[in-house]
């Protein structure tokens, strides 16, 4: 994990004492509301329905155990005793008074935290796989390069006021768990025919309002160009992303309006310009690649029977370690995930007790690492199967070992109406009567990889776009109603959802969802093909029939 540096230190703590004055000002009436508005928002305040939200960077999804148990200190003493993990590996405070946000961000700074650039039209935080470095099916570690491009993005002056928000996400693997098609721009570190590493680089993804699939730019990148390439569409973006029209100023408006032919010779110009003056050397690669050496793995950790002894003989166990571990590249040892997913909780939310026992549980199991999922849970990377059992058996005390990763329950969720302005319709409840209709965890097993994604208004904060069920709340006329969309996905299999019909009233969603999941089970081939396969191959029109059939 990176470890900053005096200079990044000096930088955060004199960005703290900056806002700290600013915000006093504003209070003392010394600071107009649209001028302290702008200001805010490069600190990561919102002002939503009931107080602020502050929000929280994350890079890559990585947090050391120490960072967790601020964020549960924080939880208890500034806000309602819980945080919320996103989307895009950040975590937010509901609940914080304006007046005290600076002192958070102080705290912050202690633990190498901040929350510079996570709102605003700036570049946003850089993603990526939370399995990044312990997954089997990785070419190389992305995590180096996306701290390369943090420490780029951070307080750039030339790209500090863009048209709208920018976000870069990188994945290494073959399996795209990072879903780098729907960022501005994804990387996808690839191999030539020569042997060499690069990027795949993709451009103009994005999901809100005008969900698009980003294209390929480039398909091999040299590492050495990695930053004068990223500089160069960022440039031609500046230029030519439309400023008149928020809901048209993403860069996928851009690149399907002019073409991506057009885009790639704007941003080859100015490459050829900035191309030498940017070039990452192969030391400054290995100096960052040395602050992600992996941890002292136990060389005969795979020699341990215990794991396969306890998993044959508790059933509860196993069924588990089917659904939340992940295969590691080093033997005798496994990722194991912490939903946020209970059915009686809010989906990505954890209490202040649980951050300060998963904190534990890092540092006894996991080398003291905690990351943030895409979908709004955490992982331990890097946890002997010895101690799987174990680790197990204290999740389930702590209400964390919900045996539903990526299934129909492992829903992804925004705050919707219950915290935030720009919402239309409410999410939150309609999670909790999803996971009512599927209390039977045997039945949600039956179900099979079942992403379900709700978002209360059109920003798409909750990917319903790409889920293979998406639920996007509607206003109409005061009244919330909520849309479907089918087969979206924001894997290697790329795909928006179709929509299903009309919108449907807030007391018939949750029916709704049980006819949808009780179509697929009646007209799949088997128990092996999956909601998603079978709606690519029947459509919508099964689904659409029974949903609006009138007695």
């Amino acid at each position: 994990m990176y470890q900053y540096t005096d200079k990044d230190q000096t930088l955060i703590d004199d960005r703290v004492n900056q806002f700290r004055d600013q915000t006093e000002r504003f209070l003392n009436g010394e600071i107009a509301d649209d001028k302290y508005r702008a200001l805010r928002l490069m600190n990561g305040v919102y002002i939503q329905t009931h107080a602020p939200l502050l929000r929280i960077a994350g890079p890559y999804g990585l947090l050391a155990s120490r960072q967790v148990r601020k964020l549960a200190s924080i939880a208890r003493d500034y806000d309602k005793g819980y945080c919320h993990f996103t989307t895009r590996q950040n975590i937010q405070f509901n609940w914080p008074a304006l007046e005290r946000v600076p002192d958070i961000l102080e705290e912050l700074a202690s633990v190498q935290m901040h929350a510079i650039q996570t709102s605003g039209n700036c570049l946003r935080n850089t993603t990526s796989d939370q399995l990044a470095g312990v997954a089997a099916d990785e070419l190389e570690d992305p995590r180096p390069y996306c701290e390369i491009i943090r420490q780029w993005t951070i307080l750039h002056p030339e790209f500090a006021y863009l048209p709208r928000k920018f976000k870069i996400a990188v994945s290494g693997s073959e399996q795209d768990r990072a879903a780098i098609r729907f960022h501005d721009i994804g990387l996808q570190l690839v191999e030539n025919k020569s042997g060499e590493v690069g990027f795949k680089v993709f451009v103009g993804g994005g999901l809100g309002r005008t969900p698009i699939i980003g294209k390929v730019i480039k398909p091999f990148l040299e590492k050495k160009h990695l930053l004068s390439y990223l500089e160069a569409i960022l440039r031609v973006y500046n230029l030519y992303g439309r400023r008149d029209n928020k809901y048209k100023a993403r860069i996928k408006i851009l690149v399907r309006e002019e073409g991506l032919k057009a885009i790639r010779a704007k941003v080859d110009a100015e490459w050829a310009i900035i191309s030498d003056k940017l070039e990452l050397d192969a030391q400054r690669i290995t100096d960052i690649q040395a602050q992600f050496t992996p941890p002292a793995y136990q060389a005969d950790a795979a020699q341990d029977a215990s794991f396969a002894e306890h998993s044959a003989n508790n059933a509860e166990f196993a069924l588990w370690l089917k659904h939340n571990t992940a295969e590691h590249k080093v033997a005798g040892y496994q990722a194991a995930y912490i939903s946020l997913k209970a059915p009686d909780s809010p989906p990505g939310d954890c209490t202040d007790s649980q951050l300060d026992a998963i904190a534990d549980l890092a540092d006894q199991y996991s080398f003291g690492m905690v990351r943030a999922t895409h979908r709004q849970n955490l992982v331990l990377a890097d946890v002997k199967q010895a101690d799987l059992f174990e680790l197990w058996q204290k999740l389930t005390n702590l209400e964390l070992a919900t045996p539903n990763i990526g299934k129909a329950t492992d829903m992804i969720c925004c705050p919707g109406l219950d915290f935030c302005g720009l919402a239309n319709a409410g999410s939150i409840g309609v999670a909790k009567e999803i996971n009512e209709v599927l209390e039977s965890m045997d039945y949600v097993h039956d179900l099979g990889d079942l992403k379900i994604n709700i978002s209360g208004c059109m920003n798409g904060c909750a990917h319903q776009s790409v889920g293979h069920i998406g639920i996007l709340g509607v206003d109409k006329k005061g009244v919330e109603w909520y849309q479907i969309t089918l087969g979206g996905s924001s894997e290697n299999d790329a795909a928006i959802g179709h929509r299903l019909g009309p919108a449907v009233s807030k007391e018939d969603i949750t029916p709704v969802i049980k006819v949808i999941l009780d179509v697929y089970i009646e007209q799949r081939l088997s128990a092996e093909e999956t909601f998603l396969a079978m709606v690519r191959r029947v459509g919508v029109a099964p689904f659409k029939e029974k949903t609006y059939a009138t007695d």
